[in-house]
């Protein structure tokens, strides 16, 4: 029996209320950090000692007022991926409290703190629209994206001849240390998995094309074989979830919920069946409160211990300035990170490698701030468009920003496209989309 309309439409219109914002937000909060005392009995890298639960409780009370800016700010991308960074932080402050890494706590939370304040204020305020010297006509733009098509299409067909297994997820790990694409071709492949196809998968939805739509995440869904990440294999889930937020609430109810819903899901399934990681519900709780934010945190733990005792690289792991200055890692920071702690690749944020790796908690809040202002492009670029188009086409935007440094996002997973395609968007497009 369902729930009649008038109910639907009272919960709808408080939950875009600044009052049920509010609620969401800090009821988004408790669940993150009771999703981390789960989290300590599955991740090794990850603690919780009750006699510090006190300690934890004050942090996190404090913190979460930061999250009271996401209540009085209008929707933008920066709002979308802010919000991501924020439940990072506050998962970040939370195992700082508990962890037994040897590095300066205290100074590792303020300036983790601090960082994200710096970061919001430019990605939550500047909005002022960029000029639009060249706009394309909407005809232009429905070629626009059948071209992306055409490029998708054969950026698979290609990459396919390097690699095309199907198997589970459970072993994608015994062949992807094994993927070797060319240079050309890898930069293809960030592109269009997750800025093209998500761009186009938006542009088709809201003209109405279902149809194109569809075949958008069959060809997201390729690139599972291909790759062999988790990622490319929940990409057309996870569209397909924003599709039916954004179509349900406003578009800032739809950026919390969709952190805060997963999340409560997970721990609800974790604490009514008390699961292993191996069985259904365990695997769902490893992959969205572990792997999807509590990993994102607990980098930041592993940065903050390693180069409390190592040399910085003041940027030096960026591809472009690594032939140019000296470097004293040879690797990539990922396996700088698993060769010492046996995790796995540590892929991490720009609060870690731009941040804490590059110049340490002491300057990382301005680093922090640069990276703002560099995010807020996305603003200005996407200015005039619909909150529900920006939300879809920069969906998957906000999970790469959370473990990838800022110079790969920007580059290598198309970030930069993306804004360049909002930018010269025909800005009546929609005006027929209800």
């Amino acid at each position: 029996m369902s729930a009649p309309p008038g109910i639907i439409s009272d919960v709808r219109a408080y939950l875009d209320s600044r009052g049920g914002l509010r609620t969401l937000v800090l009821l988004h909060s408790a669940v993150t950090c009771l999703s981390l005392i789960e989290v300590a009995t599955f991740q090794l890298s990850i603690d919780f000692n009750p006699r510090r639960l006190w300690i934890a409780v004050i942090v996190a009370i404090g913190f979460s007022t930061v999250s009271l800016l996401f209540v009085s700010a209008r929707f933008c991308f920066g709002y979308f991926v802010g919000f991501y960074f924020y439940t990072m932080i506050l998962g970040f402050l939370w195992i700082d409290v508990f962890s037994d890494y040897d590095y300066p706590r205290l100074l590792a939370g303020v300036s983790a703190a601090l960082a994200l304040v710096l970061f919001l204020i430019p990605m939550l305020y500047i909005r002022t629209p960029l000029r639009q010297f060249a706009p394309m006509s909407n005809a232009r733009f429905e070629h626009l994206l059948t071209l992306i098509l055409l490029l998708s299409i054969a950026t698979i067909a290609v990459a396919s001849t390097y690699n095309f297994r199907l198997v589970s997820i459970a072993n994608i790990y015994d062949y992807r240390d094994t993927l070797d694409f060319p240079g050309a071709l890898r930069y293809l492949i960030g592109w269009v998995s997750s800025a093209l196809l998500p761009f186009a998968f938006a542009g088709y939805w809201l003209l109405g094309h279902r149809w194109r739509a569809g075949l958008v995440l069959v060809l997201l869904l390729l690139f599972y074989p291909i790759t062999l990440t988790k990622f490319a294999f929940f990409t057309p889930a996870w569209l397909i979830a924003l599709v039916v937020l954004s179509r349900l609430l406003e578009a800032r109810a739809s950026v919390i919920a969709s952190i805060f819903v997963p999340m409560l899901l997970g721990l609800l399934v974790i604490w009514v069946t008390e699961a292993s990681l191996r069985s259904i519900p365990g695997r769902y709780f490893d992959i969205v409160n572990i792997r999807m934010m509590a990993t994102a945190s607990g980098a930041l733990q592993l940065y903050n211990d390693f180069f409390a005792n190592h040399p910085l690289t003041w940027f030096c792991q960026i591809s472009v300035l690594k032939p140019l200055m000296h470097c004293p890692y040879a690797e990539p920071l990922a396996v700088v990170m698993q060769n010492t702690y046996d995790f796995g690749n540590v892929n991490a944020s720009l609060f870690a490698t731009e941040g804490i790796a590059s110049v340490g908690p002491w300057l990382a809040p301005l680093t922090a701030l640069a990276a703002g202002f560099v995010l807020a492009l996305g603003n200005r670029a996407s200015a005039g468009l619909p909150p529900r188009f920006v939300l879809m086409s920069s969906g998957i935007l906000p999970h790469i920003l959370l473990n990838v440094p800022l110079s790969v996002a920007i580059l290598t997973h198309g970030t930069a496209i993306l804004f360049l395609l909002w930018y010269v968007m025909p800005r009546s497009l929609f005006e027929r989309e209800p």
